[in-house]
């Protein structure tokens, strides 16, 4: 492949990558002149690619959206990830992707040279995933904040709380999180001033509303992190606390850290907190843990683990 072909399809990439990119930036990816990268442009327009000038201080270049557009640039591993991940994402929390997924899926196959579908295949019949319980989301919501965090536009949408209280929200989107099986968005809420979580399936209509915002210093440098410590810590309506009878690492290394926090009693015994709704799911969260355990409150967490354990004894039978 000559330069000039292989810069076209890195300036190619680096446009379908991002909505906006100044000139000069361009020019410093590559590593070339403004006028080499106008002049690139205009080899790509030449091939088809829609692609528009920016006005400004500084120019810029956008490529443009279109039924008419030639077909996506993706090197070996972007198939590759984007055909496995079509694949798993027949399981997904995601409202009515699994058709969806299977039609892209074969559409993308059809394309892919025969050693790739070779390597998509064999990932494909070696990869298990159980279906995803829970609430599930709107696709077309996650597409409408992912790109309003991408273009720093703030979105406004109705909110329900945990409480069932609804809102409006108008907020500086930042990054949006999958723990488990629940979507979460981590975002600037520009009404209370502060960071807030909002879970995906709880809002509803989400719409940019155009106006850019300069992006903030998120309040943590890992956001899922953050989004798990902040469900941890917000109060839930039945809280508990458990006495563990394991070393408190090796719990650890065994429970998401959005179930709850462990901390070390002493060398064989650890407490657990952990928060729920619903004491029926918090009592199947304990007993999932695989080790012997007390019970220090709440105390109705006590009744249901007990009634848990008759059916659980009736479903295995006599001895």
């Amino acid at each position: 492949m000559t330069e000039t072909s292989s810069r076209l399809l890195t300036l190619l990439s680096l446009l379908q990558g991002r909505r906006d990119w100044p000139g000069g930036e361009l020019a410093g990816r590559l590593e070339v002149s403004g006028r080499t990268v106008r002049r690139d442009v205009e080899r790509l327009r030449g091939l088809g690619y829609p692609v528009e000038s920016l006005t400004g201080p500084a120019g810029g270049y956008r490529l443009r959206a279109g039924a008419a557009m030639p077909p996506l640039l993706l090197d070996d591993d972007e198939a590759i990830a984007i055909a496995v991940g079509l694949r798993t994402a027949a399981r997904a929390s995601v409202t009515g992707i699994e058709e969806t997924s299977v039609r892209a899926l074969v559409k993308l196959e059809q394309v892919l040279p025969a050693h790739l579908r070779r390597r998509v295949s064999a990932l494909g019949s070696a990869t298990m995933t159980l279906p995803a319980g829970g609430p599930t989301v709107d696709p077309q919501s996650l597409t409408v904040i992912a790109a309003a965090c991408r273009d720093s536009e703030c979105v406004r949408f109705a909110y329900r709380g945990r409480d069932g209280v609804g809102s409006r929200r108008e907020v500086e989107p930042h990054s949006l999180v999958n723990l488990g099986r629940r979507w979460y968005l981590l975002a600037w809420d520009r009404a209370r001033s502060d960071w807030r979580t909002f879970r995906v399936d709880r809002l509803a209509k989400p719409a940019s509303t155009g106006v850019r915002f300069a992006p903030r210093h998120p309040p943590a440098k890992d956001a899922a992190a953050y989004v798990a410590r902040s469900l941890s810590a917000a109060p839930s309506r039945y809280e508990a606390r458990v006495t563990l009878h394991a070393a408190a690492e090796s719990v650890r290394k065994r429970v998401p850290s959005h179930w709850g926090t462990i901390e070390p009693i002493d060398d064989r015994t650890c407490e657990y907190r952990t928060g729920d709704e619903n004491l029926d799911w918090l009592a199947v969260r304990v007993a999932m843990l695989g080790v012997d355990f007390e019970v220090c409150e709440p105390p109705e967490l006590s009744e249901h683990l007990r009634a848990l354990a008759r059916r659980l004894e009736r479903a295995a039978g006599p001895q």
